[in-house]
């Protein structure tokens, strides 16, 4: 196995690529940063190729990627069967498909549930600490009823478990959290401890090899395969 990294630079990822195809290689995993669909490779389509989290943005690719909707479900579902009525949702930046996807299964979900988000809206901002803390105060400052914050991911959450402590509410006594992608350095940091969604990057990868070896086998299956994501439940919640 070859591991080729580009650090997202167009220029590198042609030049990678060029490598591997002098190398003759019989497949290519492909993969990213951000779930945001990505152009598919250009110049290797003798090659079986398959896109994994970044899914590619031609539909008759092969990509495995993680069920956003499966994760917002078992967080929203988690924080209403704990009798959570007045959830907020703050999250990364607009234009990251990641912060979109989930805020939008976030909105239908509590819509389903017959309830409204705590400030009758998102908060966009940054993948941040820092941007977790100050989410929080302007929460409480329009909604102090919040009786839960899901957060986009585990740094956002463990921001605003830092606001929550230095006001004095009790976590998750009167305010509960969850967080996404169960990155251990920041959950179990997290005082509280995060409970959080667990994308299941080990079963995208096992996925991934798996349908690469079927494309290569000449039974490729097209499409965006996904992968459901698991609750981790931890002392935030």
């Amino acid at each position: 196995m070859l591991l080729c990294g580009t650090r997202g630079d167009v220029m590198r990822e042609q030049h990678r690529l060029s490598n591997l195809m002098d190398r003759r290689v019989d497949g290519i995993i492909v993969t990213g940063r951000r779930t945001d669909p990505r152009p598919p490779l250009k110049g290797v389509e003798p090659i079986p190729t398959v896109y994994a989290i970044s899914p590619s943005a031609d539909p008759d690719d092969i990509s495995v990627v993680s069920d956003d909707r499966s994760g917002a479900q078992l967080a929203v579902e988690h924080l209403t069967a704990t009798g959570r009525t007045r959830i907020a949702h703050i999250t990364g930046p607009a234009h990251h498909a990641a912060a979109h996807d989930r805020a939008r299964h976030t909105e239908d979900l509590i819509a389903h549930a017959s309830l409204e988000l705590a400030t009758g809206r998102v908060h966009f901002g940054e993948w941040s600490e820092a941007w977790g803390r100050r989410a929080a105060e302007a929460v409480l400052r329009t909604a102090p009823d919040t009786d839960a914050f899901f957060c986009g991911n585990d740094q956002i959450a463990r921001g605003v478990a830092d606001t929550l402590r230095e006001k004095g509410l009790d976590v998750p006594g009167r305010v509960a959290i969850v967080g996404y992608d169960n990155w251990d350095i920041m959950a179990l940091a997290s005082r509280p401890p995060l409970t959080t969604i667990d994308t299941d990057l080990g079963e995208i990868g096992r996925q991934a090899a798996l349908r690469l070896l079927d494309a290569i086998g000449a039974e490729p299956e097209p499409g965006v395969h996904t992968v459901p994501c698991r609750l981790v439940v931890r002392e935030s919640t």
